[in-house]
Parts: C-alpha cells; structure tokens; sequence
C-alpha cells in the first residue's frame, strides 16, 4: 500500500507541474490577452489616433476607463459618447478643428467616430499644452485643465504618475489616471 501512496503522489505532483505549465502557457498567449482586453472599434481608434499623432492604446485605455467602449453613455454631469466628451469643450474643439459641419450632441453620444475624431483631437491638444506629459494631459482630460494648472503651478502636484496617487487632489482623477494607465499598461503588454 505504500509503494502505491508513493507512485500516486508522484503521479500527482506530475499532473500539478504539467497544469501549471499548461495555465502558464495559456496566460501567456496573445488570444487570452486580447479576450480578456478587447478593443472594440479598433480601426477607427487606430485611425484617429493617427491622424493626431497618438498612440492608439492610450486613446483605448482613456476610452476603457471613460464607458468600457459602450456608445451612447452620458454622465451626470452630462459628458457624452465613448470618450465622455463635455458638449461646450466639443463645441471648442470643433471650432479649433475648423470642421465645416459640426456634429450635434446627438451624433457626440451616439456614434462613435466623431466622438474618438474630437476626443482624439482635444486629447492631443492636452499633450501639446502640458509639453508632452502624457499624465498631466490624462488628468487634465478628466478634471479640466484649470484644476492641473492650478496643481502644478502651486506645487501641489508634480504632474508624474509616481506622485499621482498621493498628489492630486480630486479622488475621482487619481483613481482616473491610475486606471488609464493601469488599462494602457495592460494593453501595451497585450498588443505590442
């Protein structure tokens, strides 16, 4: 009886290893990354961000974060769309794009490419303004540039991603910026 307890274990701690390499190997593969981070509207995101010169998994990311990629969605403070645009800063926007037809918020919360067309657009706008500092534009995209100018003009915080978690003062955009660059994070691993 013990020499077959002995054989059985070590059937056993065999098995183990060899599921464990197999999880190992499954958790490593691209399709299981892709299912578990999918990009809805992939070409269209892709698109826009080039056209304004930006990676396209930080404009995935931004839009994950925003409404998990689902149209239509307007916050209560009535941000619109995919990428939660607030219809004044569309409205700014498509007058600096120089767009000679406007879209109408409807188009802004139901259809997604113009939304990702002006989102994209103002997001670039927010890295030209801040001199290429990805996170100060993503905190900006969330709280507004007046409150990040303000944060980094008194000293409040430093505009890094190391000191966002402690620094910026609004809870809703620490834990924004933490989840954009968690998603980009996930998404640069899964698709690059």
């Amino acid at each position: 009886m013990n020499a077959f307890m002995k054989k059985l274990r070590s059937k056993t701690w065999l098995l183990i290893l060899v599921v464990g390499f197999v999880l190992l190997w499954i958790l490593q593969s691209e399709w299981l990354g892709q299912w578990m981070y999918p990009i809805p509207y992939k070409d269209t995101i892709q698109q826009k961000a080039q056209d304004q010169e930006l990676d396209p998994l930080l404009v995935a990311a931004i839009i994950r974060v925003e409404t998990n990629y689902i149209a239509g969605r307007e916050s209560r403070k009535g941000a619109v769309g995919v990428m939660q645009l607030m219809p004044s800063t569309a409205e700014w926007a498509m007058q600096q794009m120089k767009l000679r037809s406007h879209f109408s918020l409807e188009q802004l919360k139901d259809e997604v490419d113009p939304n990702i067309t002006i989102g994209t657009w103002y997001l670039k706008s927010l890295i030209n303004m801040y001199d290429n500092n990805i996170v100060a534009a993503v905190a900006a995209y969330n709280a507004g540039p007046g409150n990040v100018n303000e944060w980094l003009k008194n000293g409040t915080w430093d505009g890094s991603l190391d000191t966002a978690k402690n620094s910026i003062p609004f809870n809703e955009t620490r834990m924004y910026v933490k989840k954009v660059f968690h998603y980009y994070e996930k998404y640069k691993n899964v698709y690059t």
